[in-house]
């Protein structure tokens, strides 16, 4: 902490919620700040992005009230930045648009501190988009006013020109209303707006609890309430809601309204990540395994440098690729040194790992496991044949079994190891307790195991007979059964392709 110089404050629009609307400038400052001072946001995973020694502040409202009252917000950004510390304060939306950042950007330029303000994808424009209105079209509108719908209650009068403002833009857009909606219809309809105008309602926009009411003017405020439509809102009034049942893209898609929690090693979860994203699932990552390096090198090392003592090279994951090839390059090896070599892969995921380094693979099982590829060997002559492994320490003992008993020596080195991460886990507890969460993913026996012994003490087993259990294959569902978990879904093949393909097939069968 330096006393003697200033820090700066960073006025971060966070977005509406969907974490992929985070503009990048926005993620690189919460990433370098030493301070977080955050509202209520619609997606808090954006906190994890910051360091682990960031001071997290909370400001945003619980039960209506502030938990900070605004004039205590700003005095904190001051005081914080006057400490020489770098300052987020981390607002839902944009902080300009009815965010009250120019109120706090006014309080730093008279503390002279100095402060950017990073825009945000306000929820004006995204929610709508997300529920497929858009807020002009050649057709429809030609003009688009955004609207406070909860105006600063110490004011004596409004500051909305309602006779203006009602027939005056083609599109009304209002935030913060809910709760005023039938008085806003009301002004609306009182000062020229007709009352069969189409309005939309759209809760929790651009997340996977979005969710869209419409109709006439008139009529809006009865069927938000009638649909439990609450806070937080947006409010569109204009022809553009028309577009609504036409354009809804988000609502449609096939995993909308999922929350799925993924239980993979985060540096191996983006792209499984990535693809429920894309088909509307709101993905909560929960790592219950990390892979880490071996404890000692000297298996791994002492197989490398004995490359020409062995006929086959047998990987079983895409890890013991990585680590494998990782290790040769130390030993100041590569490619060439595995001449005369025959390769096995466990499946297709582990082949490409290989085969992106430039090396023919002689043998992929149809099935994806170890039996499989124990069973592929039968059809090679591999009798007084000497194979290295090079795997996960934790990993199963049946293939090298499987191995041996066809007569092959099989040394078995270590690679690199999978422990438990120090995850918090209480955001998973609650959200499990409270019956948020549709459906866990397991990849592996192990992250199965992890995953239970991470919640010891807890009521775990009640939690999960309301969530789907998910598994990548046979074993790993066998473990989860074993663990007493209810397991309703097994990939076919046992893929992340395959898993994915099947986590959509279940849902869209159970919808049917």
């Amino acid at each position: 902490m330096n006393q003697s110089k200033k820090g700066k404050v960073y006025l971060v629009g966070a977005g509406p919620g969907d974490p992929g609307l985070l503009t990048l400038k926005a993620k690189a400052c919460i990433e370098r700040a030493d301070v977080l001072v955050y509202d209520n946001l619609a997606n808090r995973v954006f906190l994890d992005y910051a360091r682990e020694d960031a001071e997290r502040i909370y400001v945003g409202k619980e039960g209506g009230k502030h938990t900070l009252g605004q004039e205590k917000i700003n005095a904190l950004l001051v005081t914080k930045a006057q400490q020489g510390l770098n300052v987020v304060r981390l607002k839902g939306g944009d902080p300009f648009i009815f965010g009250r950042g120019g109120e706090e950007a006014q309080v730093l330029v008279e503390a002279t501190i100095s402060f950017e303000v990073i825009p945000g994808v306000t929820s004006a424009i995204a929610v709508p988009a997300y529920a497929g209105i858009p807020l002009t079209h050649r057709q429809y509108a030609s003009t688009v006013a955004f609207i406070t719908g909860h105006e600063d209650p110490t004011k004596e009068t409004s500051d909305i020109a309602w006779d203006k403002i009602a027939t005056g833009a083609g599109t009304l857009v209002f935030l913060m209303g809910v709760s005023n909606l039938g008085k806003i219809a009301s002004r609306l309809m009182e000062n020229g707006r007709p009352p069969e105008t189409p309005a939309a309602v759209i809760r929790m926009g651009t997340v996977p609890e979005q969710k869209t009411v419409t109709g006439c003017l008139q009529e809006i405020a009865e069927i938000a309430e009638r649909e439990k439509i609450g806070a937080p809102a947006v409010i569109v009034v204009g022809d553009v809601v028309l577009l609504h049942e036409e354009l809804n893209w988000f609502e449609k898609k096939p995993l909308f309204g999922k929350r799925i929690i993924v239980t993979r090693a985060r540096e191996q979860a983006s792209e499984f990540l990535s693809t429920l994203s894309d088909m509307g699932a709101e993905c909560v990552e929960f790592p219950t395994i990390k892979v880490v390096p071996p404890e000692s090198w000297e298996g791994l090392d002492r197989g490398i440098r004995d490359l020409e003592k062995y006929c086959w090279l047998v990987f079983t994951s895409v890890n013991g690729v990585k680590y494998f090839f990782d290790r040769l390059g130390s030993l100041e090896k590569d490619v060439r040194d595995l001449r005369g070599l025959k390769i096995a892969a466990i499946g297709p995921a582990t082949a490409e790992a290989v085969s992106s380094k430039g090396i023919r693979i002689d043998l992929v099982p149809e099935e994806y496991r170890a039996e499989a590829i124990a069973e592929a060997f039968k059809r090679q002559e591999i009798k007084s044949k000497r194979m290295l492994l090079p795997r996960a320490r934790e990993a199963r003992e049946i293939l090298p079994q499987e191995l041996k008993n066809l007569g092959a020596t099989v040394d078995v080195v270590e690679a690199y190891r999978t422990i438990r991460p120090k995850e918090d886990k209480k955001k998973i507890m609650e959200m499990l307790r409270q019956g948020m969460i549709h459906m866990v993913t397991f990849t592996s026996s192990s992250t199965v195991t992890n995953f239970v012994d991470m919640f010891h003490g807890a009521p775990l087993l009640d939690w999960m007979k309301r969530v789907v259990v998910a598994c990548i294959g046979p074993v790993t569902a066998k473990r989860a059964e074993d663990k007493g978990l209810e397991v309703g879904l097994v990939a076919p093949e046992y893929t992340i392709p395959s898993f994915t393909e099947a986590i959509v097939d279940y849902f869209s069968q159970s919808q049917s």
